[in-house]
Formats: C-alpha cells, structure tokens, sequence
C-alpha cells in the first residue's frame, strides 16, 4: 500500500480556496475511475488558511504509477498552475503494510501494531 501526503501552498486564502474548489471534479474522477485508488482528497488546512493538505491511497506502485500517466492527473496539474496563487508544493510518499485498525475493541491504541521499532 501506498501514502501519498503533500502540503500545497497558496499565496492567499482566497487562492486556496478557488484551488479546492476547482480540483473537486477530478479528485472524484480520480477517485471513480482510477483502479487501485482507495482515497484521493485535497482539503483546505484548517489552521493554515494559505495550505491545502493532500492525502491519496493506492494498492501498489503499478496503479500509483499509472495515475502520473492518466489524464486526472495532467488536469489535476493544470488545475493548481491556473487556479491563481500556487507558491510551492511539498510531498511524501510512503511504502507501507496496512496494520489494522488504530484501536482495538475498548478503544485502546493498538501499540502492538507499531512495537516492532516503526517511529
């Protein structure tokens, strides 16, 4: 499985604002017509109001590489460079094994998922 994070920055609030707005469209598209999507959302930071914090999921790198091919992606990127105010953009992209659920039955956190060393 694989995370996608990003922080996108935006010169004004109102710039990031249009900017989610404009990428709802594709975030479905892409959500609806790319397999091995599980999540793709970019959602105004509730506390940086300049930032849209970005979240995908993917199955695995083979469908996580054919969405940089598809076209949701190229109007996703078109999207952010004419929406007005786009400053910078950094991502991370993380390999990781789904480990469960966070809490357990009581709603207790599951430390035993993580004790293998994983910080």
């Amino acid at each position: 499985m694989i995370i996608i994070t990003a922080t996108l920055s935006f010169e004004t609030q109102a710039d990031r604002d249009r900017a989610v707005a404009a990428t709802a469209d594709v975030q479905r598209a892409t959500r609806d017509e790319e397999p091995g999507c599980l999540a793709y959302c970019f959602a105004a930071d509730p506390v940086e109001p300049t930032h849209v914090q970005v979240y995908e999921l993917w199955d695995d790198a083979d469908r996580l590489a054919a969405h940089f091919d598809h076209r949701n992606y190229a109007q996703m990127v078109d999207v952010l460079r004419t929406s007005g105010g786009f400053v910078a953009s950094d991502n991370r992209l993380y390999a990781v094994a789904d480990r469960g659920p966070v809490y357990d039955g009581t709603g207790a956190f599951r430390r035993e998922a993580v004790a293998d060393g994983v910080s």
